[in-house]
């Protein structure tokens, strides 16, 4: 077997995110609210004129899966049907899980229901507080993290497992458009490409990871009783990044696989207390209510179409531009664990796996908040409106009984869960920006990681110095914008390879 080629820096892809990124964190710094009303106004124009396209794709996005999977592309082995598997099934799910969940499941998953159940879409004119509002919190819940921000992701990845591996084409977005395009798809455009999602990323990751320094510092503020301030934030992100930066130099087995098996068994330890400890059959209850609902309104829902409009840009949009944001990077690392694997199986254990732990996960903990706010007049949603979500998580926690001693399990779950995120999407992003990336040689210099990871860290340290929440959830959206385009791509790509029944007739990876 000869040599693999020497890994070099991709100095375009490299420099110019980071050049940008720190032009605008220095912009921040220097003009705040000229930052934030630039933010603003841009955040607004991308949901108000592309929300369609962002609601459109992700449905899309689901019946094109279907489609794969039922096709003769669904038996096509991921890298040749020589090719061997890098991890077990169960280690697969838990990397997987971890990798695309992060902390947004942790953050948003008591606290967002409570807004759908105190203040729904006027224009379904719901009581506050209601049944009805409860059941339309719940089947929103299911509506977010469930099939359709999965799918987003299944197609991106699943379109570059099979180029990279069974057309052994390179570790670069530019590879998603070549069934598409050819060889042209690389050169200029395909750095262009690699540049753009490479921001996007940092830009999805600095938020996620701003909400996570939030609710860990909100945890660590009710488990002590005292008020951290900036100090605690600052030393919260200085831990997240060394260690998943420590976890990025261990690899991916013992790294990246390890934190991520242990991450899932502490998320269905929650579950099971929270089935155990709250109140159990006004859950179910409402999950299956919200459910219907899910089912019977998931195209208009998912379009917006049955909602206020406004309604539907501040959360349904702006979780889809969250996503995206987030999917053509982590799709080079979900892609990478394929090999081995059936794309049925691919669409198995990234779609239809993830989907039902998200339903469980919320049938749980939204279910377990609503069913606690209803019970005390609305006791959460006053927290949430006087403090903001960070500590709702805790304060559901101690009102089910579980004491410091589940405050410490949550908070180790929350900084697990972004370290082990982080740490594979730095993976991805390192390899990116860095030439000579192959199947054999996977990993990038441990440097170019040490970049990266600092820099996401300052960047949401930026965003919640400056912006806040809204910050946060603004810098999401400004990501997916661009990523939008690349995933559409991807999936026309999946597209012409499923009509052609297989992706390529390059020879497949041996031993």
């Amino acid at each position: 077997m000869p040599a693999p080629p020497p890994r070099r820096l991709n100095r375009p892809v490299f420099f110019v995110p980071l050049v940008i990124l720190a032009t605008a964190v220095g912009f921040s710094l220097w003009q705040r609210s000229a930052f934030v009303a630039a933010e603003v106004a841009l955040n607004d124009w991308i949901l108000r004129y592309f929300g369609p396209v962002f609601a459109g794709a992700g449905l899309a996005f689901l019946a094109l899966l279907g489609a794969v999977a039922l096709s003769p592309l669904g038996k096509t082995i991921i890298g040749g049907p020589d090719a061997k598997p890098l991890l077990g099934r169960w280690r697969w799910f838990a990397v997987m899980l971890c990798t695309t969940i992060a902390t947004g499941i942790l953050f948003w998953g008591a606290a967002e229901p409570l807004f759908h159940l105190n203040a729904p879409p006027p224009m379904l004119g719901l009581e506050p507080g209601s049944d009805a509002a409860a059941t339309f919190a719940m089947s929103t819940m299911f509506l977010h993290w469930t099939l359709t921000p999965y799918g987003i992701y299944t197609v991106a990845a699943l379109a570059f497992a099979l180029v990279y591996y069974n057309r052994r084409e390179p570790f670069s977005l530019s590879s998603l458009f070549v069934p598409l395009l050819g060889q042209r798809a690389h050169g200029k455009v395909g750095s262009a490409i690699d540049i753009v999602c490479l921001y996007a990323l940092v830009a999805g990751m600095a938020a996620s990871m701003g909400a996570g320094i939030l609710s860990l510092a909100g945890g660590i503020e009710v488990l002590g009783g005292f008020a951290g301030g900036a100090g605690l934030r600052w030393a919260i992100m200085v831990v997240i990044v060394a260690s998943f930066l420590i976890s990025a130099a261990t690899g991916l087995q013992k790294g990246i696989a390890g934190l991520s098996v242990l991450n899932t068994w502490i998320f269905f330890a929650i579950i099971a207390f929270v089935v155990v400890a709250g109140p159990t059959v006004e859950m179910l209850g409402l999950s299956l209510r919200g459910a219907g609902e899910y089912v019977a309104t998931f195209v208009p829902r998912n379009l917006g179409l049955d909602v206020d409009g406004d309604w539907s840009r501040q959360w349904t949009i702006f979780y889809w531009g969250n996503w995206f944001a987030w999917a053509p990077v982590t799709a080079l690392f979900l892609g990478r664990l394929a090999v081995g694997y059936s794309v049925r199986a691919f669409i198995l254990f990234n779609l239809i796996l993830p989907s039902l732990f998200g339903a469980a996960w919320m049938t749980a903990i939204a279910g377990a908040a609503i069913v606690t706010d209803q019970q005390n007049g609305a006791s959460l949603y006053a927290i949430l409106t006087a403090q903001g979500p960070d500590p709702i998580l805790f304060r559901l926690f101690d009102a089910l009984g579980g004491g410091p001693a589940m405050t410490a399990v949550v908070l180790f779950a929350i900084f697990l869960s972004y370290v082990a995120g982080a740490d594979a999407n730095v993976s991805a992003m390192s390899a990116l920006s860095t030439h000579g990336i192959t199947p054999e040689q996977p990993e990038a210099p441990l440097w170019t990681q040490i970049v990266w990871g600092v820099t996401v860290g300052l960047v949401a340290m930026v965003l919640v110095a400056a912006a806040g929440l809204d910050g946060i959830r603004m810098m999401s959206v400004l990501g997916g914008f661009p990523a939008l385009f690349v995933i559409v791509g991807a999936a026309l790509s999946l597209a012409v390879m499923m009509l052609r029944g297989r992706p390529t007739a390059a020879p497949a990876l041996s031993d």
